[in-house]
């Protein structure tokens, strides 16, 4: 970061004000380019970090765009070939995908896993996986669809991001109900969500708030991270109370 630009002291101080930003602990490399494009880099502690982080900068009248090259330090660290097989079995596992063509990239090479040759298929789903950044390429026919591949992607352990390639075919108009119908898909697909039915999700302007009742907090955090994992989800608030 160049010391002394105002811009950037600005950008620095209004992400220090965020609460799921902690630039102490996870400090953001920060850099203007003669254009005023800012180029965000390094490892971030949550998807939420990530999010808001451009987010907040894209409100900054002095800058003019930016190069978001944050990524999310995993809990666990794992092969980019370990990711590739649990992506896999998430995958090939989704009864929403039972019916689209499903394959994977290892080594330059593109292999089936799934296919499907009807005229009836429900997507084509190509995966790669690159330093922990799995990559989604191919089509499906909903933008839940699109989503949900989106979101096991980000459970794979070792994850650091997800580039969510995928088209929608045909093309549909996103809303706030598109949201909400993915995230309570995820959360019923979601093994650490054992009572998806005690969740209320309501989305306005893409941001998500959870109310209702879990039995713990690690619940709790889950039912968020799942909201935020969510493609084009840009806040979410957790209202959600914990069983005593």
């Amino acid at each position: 970061m160049q010391n002394g630009n105002p811009v950037l002291n600005t950008i620095r101080a209004v992400l220090e004000r965020e609460p799921h930003i902690n630039l102490h602990r996870w400090p953001v490399n920060l850099n203007l380019t003669d254009n005023s494009v800012l180029i965000m880099e390094g490892d971030v502690e949550s998807i939420a970090a990530k999010k808001r982080s451009l987010e907040l900068v894209e409100e900054i009248s002095e800058v003019r765009g930016v190069i978001n090259r944050l990524h999310v330090a995993p809990t666990e660290h794992k092969s980019d070939g370990e990711i590739l097989g649990a992506l896999e079995t998430l995958l090939l596992d989704a009864r929403d995908f039972k019916n689209c063509s499903l394959s994977v990239v290892k080594k330059g090479q593109t292999l089936a896993l799934q296919e499907i040759l009807d005229d009836d298929a429900s997507g084509n789903i190509v995966a790669s996986v690159d330093a922990g950044v799995v990559t989604l390429d191919g089509w499906v026919i909903s933008l839940s669809h699109k989503r949900l591949a989106g979101v096991l992607a980000w459970w794979v352990p070792g994850c650091r991001d997800v580039v969510d390639a995928l088209e929608v075919l045909p093309p549909e108009q996103d809303t706030d109900d598109e949201v909400t119908d993915a995230l309570l898909l995820v959360m019923e697909m979601d093994p650490l969500i054992p009572h998806p039915e005690q969740i209320s999700i309501h989305t306005h302007d893409f941001v998500v708030t959870l109310e209702g009742l879990v039995s713990s907090e690690t619940e709790k955090n889950r039912a968020e991270q799942n909201a935020w994992y969510v493609f084009a989800v840009d806040k979410v608030v957790n209202q959600l109370a914990v069983s005593r």
